[in-house]
């Protein structure tokens, strides 16, 4: 039994049809965000497109700016619970948040203009006091009540699998490696990876 190449034109009569769906999906969800998405969200700019989320929550506190694109299946989480100031979650222009990402803002999280966040990456400016067992509650559930923040600048690139700890600034123009857990500040123009996340080299622009 010899595994035969296939026939000529099959991948590409294939593979046309199948290209086709996925722009018209794209299109459609694009219009749904325009249309019905908008209406929720603080501010979602044009051009800008939001597929299937597994949760959202007081999406009002969230702005997305133009030509932004959050992918499937995320979590995107506003923590409210009477603090002041109010969480807030911005999102620049020209953003690429991949599959299955999960952001809890319980602060202020900010993600600059131009960034990629590739799949499986969780931003988190929120922190779970250890000595909630000796108060009787569940460490997940106890939330220290002190505003946090993240931020992420311009042109960044955040590697598959990373975690962005909560009083995390990332400055612009830096390259998060994969499954990296980036527990203090990286300098503008970095390269860092590890965990904990330490700067490798200076990036060469």
């Amino acid at each position: 039994m010899t595994n035969a190449p296939p026939t000529r034109g099959f991948p590409q009569r294939v593979a046309r049809p199948i290209q086709l769906a996925h722009a018209l999906h794209f299109r459609i969800r694009r219009i749904y965000t325009t249309l019905i998405l908008a209406r929720c969200y603080g501010r979602i700019g044009k051009g800008s497109t939001i597929f299937h989320q597994d949760m959202v929550r007081f999406p009002h506190r969230i702005t997305i700016g133009r030509r932004s694109i959050i992918r499937h299946g995320g979590r995107i989480e506003i923590v409210m619970h009477g603090q002041d100031p109010l969480p807030w979650l911005s999102i620049g222009d020209d953003v690429n948040i991949e599959q299955n990402v999960h952001i809890v803002c319980h602060g202020r999280i900010r993600i600059g203009n131009n960034v990629s966040i590739t799949g499986n990456c969780a931003i988190v400016d929120v922190s779970h006091p250890v000595d909630a067992i000796e108060r009787g509650m569940k460490i997940g559930d106890a939330i220290d009540p002190a505003p946090d923040h993240v931020e992420i600048g311009d042109n960044c690139f955040i590697g598959f699998g990373s975690t962005i700890l909560p009083g995390v600034t990332i400055g612009e123009n830096c390259v998060i490696g994969a499954g990296s857990v980036v527990t203090r500040d990286i300098p503008s123009n970095s390269i860092a990876s590890g965990s904990p996340a330490r700067v490798l080299r200076p990036r060469t622009m």
